[in-house]
């Protein structure tokens, strides 16, 4: 275990601004959906390529606490991005 208030080692710098660049990526994915809707061709290639190529038909249950459905995937990730919970799976 490192010294707490010592610098982080080059592994764990790494791991940290890996996290930082694929928040911000998912921050950005979802400003685009708020702006364009679901429809648009960039978001339903993304939203195809994490549902590798298919986007799933609703309902969609997810990893949530007492498994909240959500009638399609646009609502569901509409919800991830609304809270923030960018890694949250069906």
């Amino acid at each position: 275990a490192q010294q707490p208030g010592t610098p982080l080692s080059d592994q764990e710098y790494h791991q940290f601004f890996k996290f930082l660049r694929i928040t911000i990526q998912a921050t950005t994915a979802c400003h685009l959906r708020e702006l364009y809707g679901c429809k648009n061709s960039l978001i339903e290639r993304l939203d195809e390529y994490e549902n590798h190529g298919v986007i799933p038909p609703g309902p969609i249950c997810s990893e949530l606490p007492g498994n909240p459905f959500f009638h399609n995937f646009c609502t569901f990730s509409l919800y991830r991005c609304v809270m923030k919970k960018y890694f949250l799976k069906v």
